[in-house]
Parts: structure tokens; C-alpha cells; sequence
């Protein structure tokens, strides 16, 4: 059997025990394992007396990738834009975002979802992870919804959904793990993704006045408030935006050099949520709770990126993604049309697996493939402006591939942040969720297209830098 055999069969098994339900960490660390050992006994004609020395030169193989991947400067990102996300909540700056949004943009029909929307968007920015975002605001949102006359399935769908802006928006954890595995620059990623964040928060938005003019019982405008209490609102909230200013900032400074790299922004950033968290009268348990939310979601997301390596490890081996390169190059179709189908099999793989891990276990294969497609014909079909060098193409796909995981975030069965609205407000099922996010396909959709159609709207910030 060859090895590409092998790849092909141990891919197929890692599947069968994910949407068995084994976590994506264990079932990629166990199948890279397994795939290793066979490749190697291969190579030994399956002799039985080899078997002990293709096991040993697997488990040595796979030991050597937690340390040599793990340690780099750019992982140390995703703790710290964790931390400011979870100390930001205790320091009470989500509530005043929230109250900021509210009177600016109540007023509008189904003016309080569209404040939340716009309210996770700016939380997103402090915070780089959209379970840690959904699971705030489902706090802080719903009861307001509700008390008006919110429809709570609608509630709860357009905190579910809101909360992935966190995926786009910088800082992003999971842009870092894309710039990693790509090995791409992690500023321009991050900057990448703002644009796009905010034009997909609009898309939201627009959607949810659509549905309110539509079906006015979905959710009533807040009106009453006056030009004064609304500047007033600012200021509570003005520390977010300080600490926003401070991390782009450091990764892209429009009258010289960078001040610094990604993390030392990151970092600085944290060290002022912790500042004005203090002044705010945070306490000790209220710090105590911020770290262990921190460090069980770091860990979370390390082990997930363990696991997946060892399987990539194996693919490598295996020659899988060269021979993915390679089909997809001899397709009679065009480019563009290759583009669609991937994203397209990315919505439905996405309905199985968690974000991080679908994209940890699809790019090594994927990516070579995509960028393989590139000499300027991928980009230029879409936008003759931007017919692109291979770093400016791999930011393009990297952008869409993290908007595919955010609606893969929202996707029934195991849309993760639904999840968590449910498990943080339990006068809420999965069900009420999943149904209340329904609409927000649509816009993601929408999205989607008007990024394909329009590489400008992701490519102009990371051009500048």
C-alpha cells in the first residue's frame, strides 16, 4: 500500500471518530500516532520483528512536535488577548460598551440586538476568542432583550452570532494559529481582519432591521435617550477603544516603523485592563476567576493545536498534501470555482468539528493546493486590482477560511457558541439557539460573497503596512 493509501484511510478514520464524537485534539494526536507507525512498518515490508522499531520512530517523531512547534513568540498571543477579553468583563468595561451601543443605536428597529451586535464587536476587539465573547454578553444582552419583549430565541441567536465577530476582529487567536501553520506575517494577518470584521458586523445589523420592519414582534426600537446622555455613555466605554488604539498601534504605525511586535501590544494591552480593572475595584476572587477562565481556554486551545500537529506531522509522511496539491491543479474548472467548492466543503465539515481544530486539520492539505491556484489568476478573477504575490493571496484566504469558521461557530450539531448561550442562560435549550441563529447564515452568506467578490475590502489595511 502506498503511502498516500495509508494518509487517505488514517484521514478517513480521524473523521469517523470525530463525528463519533472523540475530541479533535485525542482523535488527531491518536490518528497521527497510528499513521505514523504504519508508514514507517511499510517501509519494512510489514515484517512483524519491525513492528517495535516503526513504534519507537513514531512515538520519537510525534514526542518532538509539542516543544518545536509550541514554542514560539507568536502563541504567547493567544493567553494574553484571552486575558484582556475575561478582565475587561470584571473591570465592567462590556457593560459600558453595552449601554454605549444601546443609546447610540436603540433607536433603530431591533435597535437592542443591533446594539449587541456592535457591542461584541467592540468587546471583540480586547477579546480574541468568540466563545469568551458569546458567553459575556449572553449575561449582559438577553435580560436587557428579554425585559423589552424580545423574542428569546431571536435573543439568543444574535448573541450566538455576534459573539464570532471575535474571530475576525483584532486581536483574533485563531488568525494567530492561521499565520502559524501558513507561516505568514501575524501583524498583517491581524490587521487583515479588521475591515472585514466590521463589514460582517454590518451585514448583522442590516439583517436584524430587515427582520424587525418585517416582523416587529421580533424585537421593539429603545428610544428616550438625548444627544447628552449618549456623548455622556462614551466616556465609561473609552478605555476599550484606548486599549484597541494601543495594540493596532503596535502592529501597524502609519507614520514610521511598528512600535513593536504583536505580542509586546498585547501584552502592554493586558497590563492596562489590568490597571483601570484595579481601579474599578476589581477583587481578588474576581482576578482569581479572569485567570483559570484564561489558562482552561489557553489549554483547550494548546491541546487541540498538540494533537493536530502530530497528525500534520503524519501527512507530511504521507505525501498527502502534494498529491491534494496536485488534483486539484488538474481540475478542468476554474480557479474561482475551486475557491467556492473548498469553502463550500469547509461549511460542511464545519458542522461536525470545532473552528480551530477544522482549520488546524484542513490547512496543511488545503493551503499548498489554494495558493498552488494563485499566479495571480485566483485573485485577479476576482478583483483585477489586487493580482496577487503569494503572501498577499495567503492573507486573502486566510481571512475567508477564518469567516467560514466563525459560521461554522453558529452551524448545528455542534456550533460551540450556541453552546455556551444556552449553558450561561438556562431558561434558554440548544434548540431555542440553533433557531435563533438561522437568519445569521444568511448574512454570513452574504458576507462571504461580498469578500470573495471584493479582495480590496480584506487586502487594503495589511497593503498599507
Amino acid at each position: 500500500m502506498s503511502s498516500i493509501e495509508i494518509g487517505l484511510w488514517v484521514s478517513g478514520g480521524l473523521l469517523v471518530l470525530v463525528v463519533l464524537g472523540m475530541r479533535v485534539a485525542f482523535a488527531a494526536g491518536a490518528a497521527g500516532v497510528v499513521g505514523l507507525i504504519w508508514i514507517f512498518w511499510e517501509k519494512k515490508d510489514y515484517a512483524w520483528d519491525e513492528l517495535g522499531w516503526a513504534l519507537g520512530v513514531a512515538v520519537k517523531t510525534a514526542g518532538q512536535v509539542p516543544h518545536s512547534k509550541i514554542a514560539s513568540q507568536e502563541l504567547s498571543l493567544i493567553p494574553v488577548f484571552i486575558l484582556i477579553g475575561y478582565m475587561a468583563y470584571y473591570a465592567g468595561l462590556t457593560n459600558a460598551l453595552f449601554d454605549a451601543a444601546k443609546k447610540w443605536l436603540g433607536w433603530l428597529p431591533g435597535g437592542m440586538a443591533v446594539s449587541t451586535v456592535f457591542a461584541t464587536a467592540g468587546f471583540s476587539a480586547v477579546s480574541g476568542a468568540s466563545v469568551a465573547t458569546s458567553a459575556v454578553f449572553a449575561r449582559i444582552a438577553i435580560p436587557e432583550m428579554l425585559k423589552i419583549g424580545y423574542d428569546k430565541r431571536f435573543a439568543a441567536g444574535v448573541v450566538a452570532a455576534g459573539g464570532t465577530l471575535a474571530s475576525l476582529i483584532p486581536p483574533s487567536a485563531i488568525l494567530v494559529i492561521y499565520a502559524i501553520i501558513v507561516e505568514q506575517d501575524v501583524g498583517k494577518l491581524l490587521l487583515a481582519g479588521f475591515i472585514p470584521g466590521v463589514f460582517s458586523a454590518v451585514v448583522y445589523g442590516g439583517i436584524i432591521v430587515g427582520l424587525a420592519l418585517a416582523m416587529p414582534r421580533l424585537g421593539p426600537p429603545v428610544g428616550g435617550f438625548g444627544w447628552g446622555e449618549r456623548i455622556k455613555s462614551l466616556i465609561p466605554a473609552f478605555p476599550i477603544f484606548f486599549v484597541v488604539l494601543i495594540i493596532i498601534s503596535f502592529i501597524y504605525n502609519p507614520f514610521g516603523d511598528p512600535l513593536g511586535t504583536p505580542t509586546e501590544g498585547g501584552a502592554l494591552g493586558a497590563a492596562l485592563i489590568f490597571v483601570m480593572a484595579l481601579v474599578k475595584g476589581m477583587k481578588w476572587a474576581e482576578l482569581k476567576d479572569a485567570l483559570l477562565e484564561t489558562a482552561k481556554l489557553a489549554t483547550m486551545i494548546f491541546t487541540i493545536i498538540w494533537g493536530v500537529l502530530i497528525y500534520v506531522r503524519f501527512l507530511g509522511f504521507a505525501n498527502l498534501p502534494r498529491a491534494f496539491s496536485d488534483w486539484i491543479q488538474g481540475l478542468e474548472q476554474s480557479p474561482m470555482m475551486t475557491l467556492v467548492l473548498i469553502l463550500l466543503a469547509y461549511a460542511v465539515l464545519g458542522m461536525f468539528m470545532d473552528a480551530i481544530g477544522m482549520l488546524l486539520l484542513t490547512l496543511p492539505v488545503v493551503y499548498p493546493a489554494v495558493m498552488a491556484l494563485n499566479g495571480g489568476d485566483l485573485v485577479s478573477a476576482a478583483d483585477s486590482t489586487f493580482g496577487m504575490s503569494g503572501p498577499m493571496c495567503a492573507i486573502w484566504f486566510g481571512i475567508l477560511v477564518v469567516k467560514m469558521a466563525e459560521f461554522c461557530l453558529i452551524t448545528p450539531p455542534i456550533g460551540l457558541n450556541c453552546f455556551v448561550v444556552a449553558g450561561v442562560r438556562p431558561e434558554l435549550s440548544v434548540q431555542d439557539v440553533f433557531r435563533g441563529v438561522t437568519p445569521f447564515f444568511i448574512a454570513d452568506a452574504l458576507t462571504i460573497a461580498g469578500l470573495v467578490a471584493f479582495p480590496g475590502i480584506v487586502l487594503w489595511l495589511p497593503s498599507l503596512a
